[in-house]
Parts: structure tokens; C-alpha cells; sequence
């Protein structure tokens, strides 16, 4: 069966936003033919849209997956339905908000879904995670993850802590490997605050 690398950007900002991203990640491991191999670590920023609402978590994972993008993005509607995600106004607040940012080389238009998401460019909170467990990624385009950031609007962005995963380390399967986390913010991310978060 063929597998294939989807790029998934994630984010919170109700409830208890840095639980919601981890419990996601280990959500996301336990869908059926996917598997999480790399995470960022985890990053604080005010919002893009309304600004009368709380400061955004978010975070990059990459998986391997046998599932298609249409079939992946259902897959990942049904886990923000699931944390309670609801629709309240445009670029507001959101109990989990999952994206697929990239499929493997793919270029794709439908009526649900863009890849590669057509924002990320434009987007400091996407591009620095990612680029903290994929230094070298390029889009299909050839364009460069890295001079994306270089040229990216400033928006402020506080790196938090790395992702725990250990809650579920013991549940992996002998002999597979874990997921593959840095531990270091990319360059041009903040370095990591010594603050409570």
C-alpha cells in the first residue's frame, strides 16, 4: 500500500489550547493508516483575525499516510468535531483547528480542499514550526519553506516547550519508532521562554 507524507498545521486557542494540541497529536497517531513521525514543538501567538479573543497555541506534525487528502481531511474534521470545535465567525476562536498544509508533492484544488494550504506562506505560526522538523522543505513549487519565513510579515510568536508525548509512548508497537521531535525552534522563532505558559 502506498504511503505518503502529509504536512498537518495545528491549533487552539479555548479550553486548555497546549492539552488540546497533544491530545490532537495522539488523535491524529491513532487514525487508521496513519502514523505521526515528526512533531514540532509548541508555539504562543496573538491572533490573525479578532483580537478580542485569547492568544493561539499551534504546532506542525508530519505523518505517513495510505489515506488520500480528501480521505485525511474527513478524518481530521471528524477529530475537531470530536474536541467540540464550532463555527462562531470567521478567524475566530477555535477549540482545535486542523489543517492539512501539505501532501507529499501534490498540487490540488477541490471544492474542500486546497494543498498546498494557500495561506501558509503568509503565515510566521506555519512556517517556523515546520521548518523546526524539516529544515529544507520546499513547497512543489520549488519555493523554499525557509525564504518563505525570511520574507514572512513580522508576527509575534513565542516558543513554548517541545510536545509531550510520553503519556503514550507506551502504547507503541515493538520495534516502531517514535515520532521524531527537535526540540529546537527554527531560525527566526523565538527561543524558548522561561515563562509559565
Amino acid at each position: 500500500m502506498i504511503r505518503e507524507t502529509a504536512t498537518i498545521g495545528l491549533g487552539s486557542n479555548l479550553g486548555n489550547p497546549i492539552d488540546q494540541i497533544e491530545r490532537a497529536i495522539e488523535a491524529i497517531d491513532s487514525l487508521p493508516l496513519c502514523r505521526v513521525v515528526a512533531v514540532s514543538g509548541l508555539y504562543a501567538n496573538p491572533p490573525i483575525g479578532p483580537q478580542d479573543q485569547p492568544d493561539y497555541v499551534n504546532a506542525v506534525a508530519e505523518i505517513e499516510t495510505s489515506l488520500g487528502p480528501e480521505a485525511l481531511l474527513r478524518a481530521l474534521k471528524g477529530l475537531e468535531r470530536a474536541a467540540g470545535r464550532s463555527f462562531t465567525r470567521h478567524w475566530g476562536e477555535r477549540m482545535l483547528d486542523l489543517d492539512i498544509l501539505a501532501f507529499g508533492r501534490r498540487e490540488m484544488h477541490t471544492a474542500t480542499l486546497t494543498v498546498p494550504h494557500p495561506e501558509l506562506a503568509n503565515r510566521h505560526f506555519v512556517l517556523a514550526p515546520w521548518l523546526e522538523i524539516r529544515p529544507d522543505a520546499t513547497l512543489p513549487d520549488g519555493r523554499r519553506l525557509a525564504d518563505l519565513l525570511a520574507a514572512v510579515a513580522d508576527h509575534p510568536l513565542r516558543y513554548i516547550r517541545p510536545i509531550d508525548r510520553a503519556r503514550d509512548a507506551g502504547d507503541d508497537v515493538a520495534g516502531a519508532q517514535p515520532a521524531r521531535r527537535t526540540g529546537r525552534p527554527a531560525d527566526r522563532a523565538p527561543r524558548p521562554s522561561r515563562r509559565p505558559s
